[in-house]
């Protein structure tokens, strides 16, 4: 009798964590602004970044800028490592591969995957990867049709698909949209030509796969209420009861607070760096659920300097023109936490 009670109370205890366990994993998106090599690049417009150029890119400063970019990623992940990185602004596979490898930041163990843009300063997108949280099974980048809407070459789309460890599968999106260098209005058919391919791939997924985990990131160049994003891509401001099939801004709800956004223009902090998720991963009782359903805008003192023009703080960048300042980016790194039930 005794020994059958010892494996009743057994079982009670360990079968709700067998049931319920939780692991989570950290998902990152950061614009590490200008990470080129120092190398000449003769088919893009790489030539500021050299030793001899208007930055005075030197490999001092190029691997420092590698150094800069790993603490950022491990002072996100706290205790561990986030588990998926999306990024923008990188030249190439060749410092993808200094970061994960020849940095410090090889001791967090990433693999990568990276699109090849048509840009023509050849700065692309890329996502870093930790195989045992993400095992990847395919990816593919989509391109922007040049034509009299949109008559220069951009950033491509990059498409990442992946097993998490409970067995669902997740959709991953990185972006960067094209800029608003030449004016808001003036660009703003170039982030709806953009919108518009990536809200096609979308449908795509929803019409292939019932329950889709669908996760976007990226640097949109626009704020969750701009008519690429909440028209055009149709990314609607959280709900009490997410339609499984519809897209949802996770930043579009902080679009007032004072003070919130990842780069600031002008005094003005902007929200141009953005999650976005299927309904589908903001439904508690799903096995792949966003935690809290929210996204936080990593706001370090170390990422910050006076902003003595206007006020209170901006990003500490790396360059301030061609000053070179040994900063981080001109942009904050956002994050969030999956709930992953095994």
């Amino acid at each position: 009798m005794h020994c059958r009670m010892l494996i009743l109370v057994a079982m009670l205890v360990i079968a709700p964590a067998g049931i319920f366990s939780q692991e989570y994993f950290r998902v990152m998106f950061y614009n590490v602004e200008n990470l080129f090599d120092t190398k000449d690049d003769s088919l893009k417009s790489d030539n500021d970044f050299l030793p001899d150029g208007n930055m005075r890119w030197t490999p001092w400063k190029y691997w420092e800028k590698l150094r800069n970019i790993t603490r950022v990623i491990t002072a996100v992940g706290e205790m561990q490592s986030p588990a998926l990185v999306g990024m923008c602004e990188v030249e190439n596979d060749s410092v993808l591969f200094d970061l994960t490898q020849r940095s410090p930041l090889r001791m967090q163990d990433y693999s990568y995957i990276v699109s090849n843009s048509p840009d023509e300063r050849g700065i692309d997108v890329a996502l870093l990867y930790q195989r045992h949280q993400f095992r990847l099974l395919d990816y593919k980048e989509y391109t922007l049709t040049l034509n009299k809407q949109f008559p220069r070459p951009t950033r491509n789309i990059l498409h990442a698909v992946g097993n998490l460890i409970n067995g669902d599968t997740l959709d991953v999106f990185v972006c960067h949209f094209p800029s608003r260098s030449e004016g808001q209005k003036e660009t703003e058919p170039f982030r709806v030509a953009a919108a518009t391919l990536l809200r096609k791939k979308v449908d795509s997924l929803f019409h292939l796969r019932d329950n889709a985990n669908i996760l976007i990131m990226g640097d949109f160049n626009d704020h969750p209420d701009n008519i690429s994003l909440s028209v055009t891509l149709q990314a609607k401001v959280q709900e009490e009861r997410p339609d499984n099939k519809s897209l949802y801004n996770l930043f579009y709800k902080h679009l007032n607070e004072p003070e919130f956004g990842t780069y600031k223009y002008q005094g003005r902090w902007e929200v141009l760096d953005q999650f976005i998720v299927s309904g589908n991963m903001l439904t508690p009782s799903n096995r792949t659920s966003i935690v809290d359903s929210n996204a936080i805008i990593f706001k370090a003192d170390f990422l910050l300097e006076d902003d003595s023009r206007y006020y209170g703080k901006k990003p500490f960048r790396t360059n301030l023109g061609p000053r070179y300042q040994g900063g981080f980016s001109d942009h904050l790194p956002i994050y969030m936490d999956v709930n992953v039930a095994l």
